[in-house]
């Protein structure tokens, strides 16, 4: 039987991959970004009939909603049908970081401490969850597509608002990771 391990693929593997399909992509003519399924769902849902953001071709963009549901299949077989069971490998001194912050670490790809039906349970947890996920919808909607999109599509057609929404998508993590972060969680 072929044993696999859980640890991810090394990037001379995935990058010539995400090359791939991005060129078969750019070759077909569609753009990549995962965002814009919210909007096609909407659109499914006749949502065009109040308003005209929402009116628009969706059975162009089905390959796209094929593509979320095949990742999220892909990630329910890698995790329990492909993974050896081996803790995730991380450097001490994450540990010792996440400790700071009161988060522990059991190995897995997500702390227990956020990833739980108790954590949601919990104000924080809940005002997290829904504010963190409105300023997500927002910054995507505001930046005119997600992280996906832009890293991968738009950098890829040399799209220079791509490369400036990827810029702030990254000093946005920063900020969130080394000020909120440690103001939110201790």
């Amino acid at each position: 039987m072929i044993e696999f391990v859980s640890q991810a693929w090394p990037w001379y593997v995935s990058g010539p991959l995400i090359a791939m399909i991005m060129f078969l992509l750019l070759w077909a003519g569609g753009n990549f970004g995962v965002s814009s399924n919210l909007r096609t769902l909407c659109a499914i849902g006749g949502a065009g009939r109040k308003s005209k953001f929402f009116d628009f071709k969706w059975k162009d963009q089905i390959w796209n909603l094929v593509f979320v549901i095949g990742a999220i299949i892909g990630g329910f077989i890698a995790t329990h049908s492909l993974s050896s069971g081996v803790p995730l490998q991380i450097s001490q001194n994450t540990i010792s970081d996440l400790s700071d912050l009161n988060i522990g670490f059991q190995g897995g790809l997500v702390p227990e401490e956020f990833f739980t039906w108790s954590s949601l349970a919990s104000i924080r947890g809940f005002l997290v969850l829904i504010v963190g996920g409105f300023l997500v919808g927002f910054g995507a909607r505001w930046a005119g597509g997600c992280t996906s999109g832009h890293a991968i599509s738009g950098l890829s057609n040399l799209q220079l608002p791509s490369l400036i929404a990827v810029i702030g998508f990254f000093i946005g993590g920063l900020i969130m990771t080394f000020l909120f972060f440690p103001i939110i969680f201790n």
